[in-house]
């Protein structure tokens, strides 16, 4: 079974940067698509960057393109959450999620394509 441990959170001023880890355990990371999905008060999980198990397809939401960057060290068992720019409407808490139903070249920021999530990490932007 694999179990996803999200670390990197905290609170941070507008305009600063946070790195997100995701450490996973229990199955092997190199067939699993990965994303990042944060989920505010009173609003829905929100996909935010996800990559395919190749690395060849990464996809962001569209409010943190040229802000976040998704990698993944598959040696390593991590995947990780860039965020520079960081505004208060990034304020939430974040997830990283797992899949192995998606083909090698592609991912989904849709929640339910995904199995295993972490516990989730939270981001406050405030001054």
């Amino acid at each position: 079974q694999l179990q996803l441990v999200e670390s990197g959170g905290g609170l941070v001023q507008p305009g600063g940067s946070l790195r997100l880890s995701c450490a996973a355990s229990g199955l092997i990371l190199d067939h699993l698509a990965i994303g990042w999905f944060r989920q505010a008060p009173g609003k829905e999980r929100e996909g935010v960057a996800c990559i395919s198990s190749s690395s060849i397809k990464i996809d962001y939401a569209d409010s943190v393109k040229g802000r976040f960057t998704i990698s993944r060290d598959n040696a390593k068992t991590k995947v990780y959450l860039q965020m520079n720019s960081l505004k208060p409407e990034d304020t939430a808490v974040y997830y990283c999620a797992a899949t192995a139903r998606l083909p090698s070249w592609t991912t989904s920021r849709t929640p339910s394509r995904y199995d295993y999530w972490g516990q989730g990490t939270q981001v406050t932007v405030s001054s």
